[in-house]
């Protein structure tokens, strides 16, 4: 029965997923929603699902976007074969090996790896790729999806350098496809 966005109880998920199922205990339905991207794929969702399908409730996916699939699809990369691979790790050095494992995965396999990063380190990882990757692997950067302010650019990591091009702190998927 639809009813007003301000009479909906809205709560963060949090470490407490097991207490937010107490509506499904009392026979009430709950939804998820992520905001931004798509709930328990790369989302702390995922605990609540898992309590929920636990405890033997049912959980139905509803169709909705997901950014990592939005971004693949506008990417014109490998749209066959593709890892969604989540966060990369924060420090450098393990950073940049990573970058270098999923750039061979990516010649090697013919397949896009995609991955995720927090806003405030966008620039952080977009210096990283640029500086571990070939200059003909290709890499899209698609930001703010569905968005007025959306962009989705695919070069190769040579034309990524020559264009000095900088993200800022905006939800950005990128996707890696080596030649």
């Amino acid at each position: 029965m639809p009813r007003p966005l301000q009479e909906i109880e809205i709560v963060e998920i949090g470490e407490r997923s097991a207490e937010l199922l107490r509506p499904l205990r009392e026979n009430r339905s709950i939804g998820l929603v992520s905001e931004a991207g798509c709930p328990a794929i790369a989302d702390p969702g995922a605990a609540l699902v898992e309590a929920a399908r636990q405890e033997g409730f049912r959980v139905v996916p509803l169709v909705g976007p997901s950014s990592i699939v939005l971004a693949l699809m506008a990417s014109g990369l490998e749209g066959q074969r593709f890892a969604f691979c989540g966060y990369l790790p924060r420090e450098a050095p393990a950073r940049n090996q990573k970058i270098r494992e999923l750039e061979q995965r990516s010649r090697r396999e013919k397949e896009t790896e995609i991955f995720i990063e927090t806003p405030y380190r966008n620039e952080v990882l977009l210096a990283a790729l640029l500086e571990a990757c070939k200059q003909k692997t290709k890499l899209c950067v698609a930001a703010d999806l569905t968005l007025p302010a959306e962009s989705v650019t695919t070069k190769t990591i040579a034309e990524w350098r020559r264009a000095k091009a900088t993200i800022g702190r905006r939800p950005a998927v990128f996707l890696l496809l080596a030649d």
